[in-house]
């Protein structure tokens, strides 16, 4: 059995050798496991986007996204279709968020967030957020469904 604290440096040293972004992904999956359980299943990358994958159909994680938003009072700015979903543009105080949806299959949706306050900071706890609002909806609205 090899020993955790070794299979963990190998990792890190080995993941900082490689080329480009590729080395901070390699940082950024050794990160997964340190969460916390309120974040599970939130991917994020190093520059602050949070995404996160539902199985439930677009409209649905539309849907539930557009009820977290009202609740947080998000100020929605541009609401529109896509190629491959749905895009939403929204601010809260002096952050621009981006929301992108996108169908994966009919029963499968991707969600990507960007919160950014300015052209070099991006705000991962606010992306996080708006993410387990639209999942905390999204599971009230399934649970509500079964119980009819």
């Amino acid at each position: 059995m090899i020993p955790r604290i070794f299979l963990i440096s190998t990792l890190m040293v080995g993941s900082l050798s490689l080329p480009g972004c590729a080395g901070g992904v390699g940082l950024t999956m050794l990160g997964i496991g340190g969460g916390t359980a309120a974040n599970v299943g939130v991917e994020h990358t190093l520059n602050g986007i949070a995404y996160k994958t539902f199985t439930a159909s677009l409209d649905q994680v539309y849907a539930a996204n557009q009820m977290a938003l009202a609740d947080m009072s998000v100020k929605i700015t541009d609401d529109a279709k896509t190629e491959s979903g749905r895009q939403v543009i929204a601010i809260a105080a002096d952050r621009e968020i981006e929301i992108q949806f996108e169908r994966l299959t009919p029963r499968m949706t991707r969600m990507r967030v960007v919160a950014a306050e300015n052209m070099l900071f991006k705000d991962s706890a606010t992306a996080t957020e708006i993410i387990l609002q639209t999942a905390d909806h999204l599971e009230s609205k399934t649970a509500a469904t079964a119980r009819r």
